[in-house]
C-alpha cells in the first residue's frame, strides 16, 4: 500500500468512526466507564438544594455568607486495544475482512476515548508481541493506531493470547480499560485471563465470520489452513469430518464466554456481516 492510499484509507476510517463516536459513543462510553474519584475544582455560593455536608466553612467564615465545594470527576483513564494480527483474521466471505472489522471497531473506540481526554495505547500480538505502542492522548496518536492497525505486516502468523495478555501485565501497572480483538479460536488462556481480569477491566470482542462455524459439502477441497499455511485436502462429503470440526469451532466459542464470564470480564460477538454498532452500544447501556 503507498502512502497515498494509505492516507486516504486512514482518512476513511477516521470520517466513519469518528461520526460513531462523537454521536454516539462518547457519552455511553463516559457513563461506562468511570473515572478515579472526585477531584476539587472550585467553590461557589451556597444554592437551595445543594449539599450541605460539601460546605466550605473557611470560606464561609470570611465572606459571611455559605459557600460550597465543587468537585469533578477525575476522569483521566488510559486505554489499551488489544489487537490479534494473526493468519485467521484475514478470514471473510462477506463484504469484509475480520481485520478491517476489528480496525473499525478498535478505531471506534480509541475516538471514544480521546472524546473524553483519555490515553490510548496499542498492542499486536500474535504468538508473539508484534508491535506495542505506549499509551499517548490525542487526534494524531489516534491516527498513528489506525495506521499501524491497516498496514502492519505480522511477523507471526499463529496465536498466543496468554503471552499477549502476560506482556499487558508487565506494561500497565496501573488501572486500564483493556479492550482484546480477536476471533479467539485459541484455548489455555482462561488462568492467566483471571489474574489480568483482577487488575484491569477488560472485555473481549470476539469478530468472527459466519462460514467460520461449519464447512459445507463441496467433496474433496484443497483447504489452507491461515495460521499454520499447511495446505490439506479434505473429504467434506464425510459427516464425521464436518461434525468435528463444527465441535471443534463450538468448544473454542464456548471457551472463551466461559473464560471471560469467570474472569469478570466483559464479553461481545460480532459477525461480520453484523451491526458492531448495535452490539458496542448494547454492551455499554448494560454496563452503564
Amino acid at each position: 500500500m503507498d502512502t497515498k492510499e494509505l492516507l486516504k484509507k486512514v482518512r476513511k476510517i477516521e470520517i466513519k468512526t469518528r461520526r460513531l463516536s462523537d454521536h454516539i459513543f462518547g457519552g455511553e462510553y463516559h457513563s461506562t466507564f468511570k473515572g478515579r474519584g472526585m477531584t476539587f475544582s472550585e467553590v461557589r455560593q451556597y444554592q437551595f438544594g445543594d449539599d450541605v455536608r460539601n460546605i466550605d466553612w473557611n470560606v464561609t467564615a470570611r465572606y459571611n455568607e455559605p459557600y460550597i465545594k465543587v468537585f469533578e470527576e477525575e476522569r483521566e483513564l488510559t486505554m489499551m486495544l488489544m489487537v490479534d494480527v494473526s493468519g485467521s483474521q484475514l478470514f471473510g466471505t462477506k463484504q469484509q475482512f475480520k481485520k478491517e472489522i476489528i480496525t473499525e471497531i478498535a478505531a471506534t473506540l480509541a475516538f471514544s476515548a480521546t472524546q473524553n481526554n483519555d490515553k490510548i495505547g496499542l498492542i499486536l500480538f500474535t504468538d508473539e508481541i508484534e508491535l506495542f505502542i505506549p499509551p499517548k492522548k490525542g487526534r494524531s496518536h489516534v491516527l498513528r493506531i489506525i495506521r499501524e492497525l491497516l498496514e502492519y505486516e505480522p511477523k507471526s502468523k499463529q496465536t498466543n493470547i496468554t503471552e499477549a495478555l502476560k506482556f499487558l501485565s508487565n506494561v500497565m501497572k496501573k488501572k486500564a480499560i483493556v479492550f482484546m480483538l480477536s476471533d479467539f479460536i485459541a484455548d489455555d488462556y482462561q488462568q492467566t485471563l483471571k489474574i489480568v481480569g483482577g487488575k484491569h477491566d477488560v472485555t473481549g470482542i470476539r469478530v468472527y465470520d459466519q462460514r467460520e462455524e461449519g464447512i459445507p459439502n463441496l467433496g474433496m477441497v484443497q483447504m489452507e489452513d491461515e495460521e499454520t499455511g499447511e495446505l490439506l485436502l479434505v473429504n467434506t462429503n464425510s459427516k464425521k469430518i464436518r461434525t468435528n470440526y463444527s465441535k471443534y469451532y463450538q468448544d473454542r466459542v464456548d471457551y472463551f464466554k466461559d473464560s471471560f464470564t469467570r474472569s469478570g470480564a466483559g464479553s461481545i460477538s460480532s459477525r461480520v456481516d453484523e451491526s458492531y454498532v448495535k452490539k458496542l452500544l448494547g454492551y455499554f447501556k448494560r454496563r452503564g
